[in-house]
């Protein structure tokens, strides 16, 4: 009979001073929904560390006693870290300060999956401290004897969370497999609908994308475990639905997000169907009235509480600039409540060439540089209570002899 014993995995879970007492009085480790694949990765048996960021003080070892799972606890951190593993003790804990340096000696990045040569480092590192000198020879030598770099081709290719409004992106798509076809005109960057679909819903969460192209949203979905129906008014592969943006066939409040990726106007010619909204001109009133309708359709089938993220960008054509992200974003607010404005830088377009940077100089021209990416929210229908509040600023001395010196 083949043996099916699970073959150990390592991970390292952070914590604050605030939540650090009661991941170890309860033997339990969380997250939130922004990680919940790390958690829903362990498996009984796995080797945890845990590691306080305020600190920076790592504790171990430590045991998984259960597979990470959804509410263990529900109430544990009061509801705010639902992805949870239990844990026991593997013999008496121990700990190691300046964590951050010592894991960065051994070639460890704390969010990332253990592989069994990093475990045995860190485990004997708890056991019997060395000084650093030594510990860049051990994870050399640890690395030279597995082949390869720490973590190489243990982690899968994921692309990191964004923190910031402004998003940048050298590439279409991430990891092994494709997302969405990078010749597809005005095809989504893939890590757009990655951070939305992580941020903003869970594992086995309904996602929409009504005006879906080449499937990039699909494809997301389908790699992080979330359900995704798509639509297009001329699909070009099979699991896309066809169907007009205008009139979405969904019960009301029947989905956890929604991702839409627009036509910015009439300036790129994405299919011949006569009712495309794509060949309606941007400077034309007609043209935010058909959005409108999609707007309308994606605020009823969304439920209460939940994000849409609409990507939209401006057009300068023929000598006049039309502000469309605005002029979108206007009408958005008629519906949804503003959670934030990203910007997304352009690349890989038509204009990215050196001919059309000197037209832009010659004839005194701005090519376009970046697409909005507004996130909103259906209202949960609650009344927001406003509460005086004050805030600590940062200031600079206005002391002239200050700066002097």
């Amino acid at each position: 009979m083949e043996n099916t014993k699970h073959k150990s995995s390592g991970y390292i879970f952070g914590c604050t001073n605030k939540s650090e007492k009661e991941c170890l009085e309860r033997m339990l480790f969380a997250t939130n929904k922004v990680y919940a694949d790390k958690i829903l990765k362990v498996k009984k048996g796995d080797t945890l560390f845990l590691y306080n960021l305020d600190s920076d003080k790592l504790y171990g070892v430590f045991r998984a006693k259960s597979a990470g799972r959804k509410d263990i606890v529900p109430d544990a951190w009061n509801g705010r870290y639902p992805y949870q593993v239990e844990v026991e003790k593997e013999g008496k804990i121990k700990s190691i300060m300046d964590a951050k340096k010592v894991l960065s000696k051994l070639g460890i990045d704390w969010r990332h999956s253990l592989d069994e040569s990093k475990i045995v480092l860190l485990q004997n590192y708890l056991k019997h401290p060395v000084d650093l000198k030594t510990i860049r020879l051990t994870a050399k030598v640890s690395g030279m004897r597995k082949g390869g770099l720490p973590n190489s081709s243990f982690e899968e290719d994921k692309p990191a969370l964004e923190a910031t409004t402004l998003w940048d992106y050298p590439r279409q798509s991430y990891g092994n497999t494709p997302k969405g076809d990078n010749k597809y005109a005005g095809v989504t960057p893939a890590f757009i609908i990655y951070n939305l679909v992580r941020r903003y819903t869970e594992p086995g969460d309904l996602v929409v994308d009504p005006m879906a192209g080449s499937g990039t949203t699909m494809d997301v979905c389908r790699e992080e475990g979330r359900r995704c129906i798509a639509y297009d008014i001329a699909p070009v592969r099979p699991d896309v639905i066809q169907n007009d943006a205008r009139n979405i066939p969904l019960p009301d409040e029947s989905v956890d997000m929604i991702f839409v990726d627009s036509p910015y106007g009439d300036n790129i010619r994405y299919n011949d169907h006569p009712a495309d909204i794509g060949k309606i001109s941007a400077e034309s009133e007609e043209f935010y009235e058909e959005l409108e309708k999609v707007i309308g359709e994606c605020h009823r089938i969304l439920k209460k509480g939940k994000v849409l993220g609409w990507l939209i960008g401006d057009q300068w054509v023929r000598k006049r600039f039309t502000p469309v992200g605005f002029k979108v974003y206007r009408r958005l607010c008629n519906y949804f409540e503003t959670v934030d404005i990203i910007c997304v830088a352009r690349r890989n377009q038509t204009s990215n060439t050196g001919i059309w940077y000197s037209r832009a100089l010659r004839f005194n021209f701005y090519l376009r540089g970046f697409k909005y990416l507004f996130i909103m929210r259906k209202s949960a229908g609650e009344t927001l209570k406003y509460s005086s509040r004050k805030s600590k600023w940062g200031e600079y001395s206005r002391d002239r002899k200050n700066h002097m010196n």
